[in-house]
């Protein structure tokens, strides 16, 4: 089984996919630093220098490769939703959980992260706002599980995620 963390970017899909992937015993791959290997870039330089487009067409191959491994937990960059292949390849072959985070939320864990392109802008709660309004219907429809973030600690978030997937039966329950 591969469990894939979608969500806003600073949602926590890492820092909490890294989390799950130990708790489960299941290999743990971000697919932002698998992007960032094959270009030889960080993402954000990619970006400026190639365009979202190009961008989105390496992301795809990415995610393609990822969701066809055997098992583990996977955490996807925030706008891996905006294409409908990857929605689907995402949904079908594993078992999604949309960490919900509110833009005010993030706006207060992002505000001094100068790594993600797509929040350096003049109003980056603005562009917040934004993002979750396009975002969060696809992220909805891709999940299986949502996941309200709110203020809990990444311990209790990796326990929330681990009791829905016991409540659907994908995980044997504790004993």
């Amino acid at each position: 089984m591969i469990v894939s963390l979608i969500g806003l970017p600073g949602s926590g899909k890492s820092t909490v996919g890294r989390q799950l992937a130990r708790r489960l015993h299941l290999p743990f791959v971000d697919s932002d630093h698998v992007l960032e290997d094959r270009l030889g870039c960080s993402i954000r330089t990619y970006f400026e220098r190639e365009g979202e487009e190009r961008f989105r067409d390496m992301e795809q191959a990415v995610l393609d490769e990822l969701t066809r491994q055997p098992a583990g937990v996977l955490s996807t960059g925030g706008g891996a939703v905006l294409r409908p292949v990857n929605r689907s390849c995402l949904k079908s072959r594993t078992q999604v959980v949309y960490l919900k985070s509110s833009p005010d939320e993030l706006f207060r864990r992002l505000r001094h992260d100068t790594n993600r392109p797509l929040l350096q802008v003049a109003d980056p709660l603005g562009r917040l706002r934004e993002l979750y309004a396009v975002r969060d219907p696809l992220y909805r429809e891709t999940a299986h599980f949502v996941i309200e973030t709110g203020r809990p600690s990444v311990g209790t978030l990796v326990n929330m995620i681990v009791m829905q997937l016991e409540l659907a039966g994908l995980l044997p329950s504790a004993p």
